[in-house]
Formats: C-alpha cells, sequence, structure tokens
C-alpha cells in the first residue's frame, strides 16, 4: 500500500499535463479544420463549416489584424489564407506547453507525503 501512495502525486502530475495536450489537440483540430476550409473555399453555409468557423473564431479573435488574409478569387469559390490562424495555433501550442511545464515544475518542488 505504501509503495502505490509514493506514486500517486506523479501519477495526478501526468493527467494533469495529458488533460491539457488533449485541451490543446482539440483547439489544433478545430484551427487546422478552419485552416483547411478557408484555404478550399468551403461553403461558410454548410453547417459543420458554420460550427467551426464559431467555435474556431472565438479563440482566433486576440489575434485578429495581425495580419491581413490572402483572398483570392476563383470562379466557384474564394480562397483565403488567414496567416490569424497560423498565429493562434502556434500561441496555443506555446502556452500548452509552459502550462505543462510549470504543472511539472510544481510537482517536482512540492513535498510528496
Amino acid at each position: 500500500m505504501e509503495e502505490n501512495s509514493a506514486f500517486r502525486p506523479q501519477a495526478n502530475i501526468i493527467r494533469i499535463k495529458k488533460i491539457v495536450y488533449y485541451i490543446l489537440g482539440v483547439f489544433e483540430f478545430l484551427f487546422a479544420f478552419r485552416l483547411i476550409f478557408k484555404l478550399l473555399g468551403a461553403n461558410p453555409g454548410s453547417a459543420f463549416v458554420s460550427f467551426i468557423y464559431t467555435v474556431s473564431g472565438v479563440f482566433i479573435a486576440p489575434f485578429n489584424g495581425i495580419f491581413r488574409s490572402a483572398v483570392t478569387e476563383g470562379i466557384e469559390t474564394r480562397s483565403v489564407l488567414e496567416p490569424t490562424t497560423i498565429i493562434a495555433m502556434i500561441v496555443y501550442a506555446l502556452i500548452a506547453y509552459g502550462v505543462a511545464r510549470l504543472i511539472e515544475i510544481y510537482g517536482t518542488i512540492t513535498p510528496h507525503h
């Protein structure tokens, strides 16, 4: 029994880090779909595309205005390269990494009883 309790704090740290990276994965998934849909000129009237744009737009909003989007008008579609989405992907990945490192550091400095 005593041996199991010694590993518990480390297991909790690993679990919390996995949750942080899982949340990052959800964000990256949304941003990747947004980037691909914009590049390919997906129909924003589609329920799925609209959902992706709406949900990801909330998290991309802080980065709006950093760069202008490149727009190409085709015969049937409008292709948009949004550097904002790429910046958001990078920033959120760095934030998640930083949070995971802080959790790891916190786990090494707290006393394990």
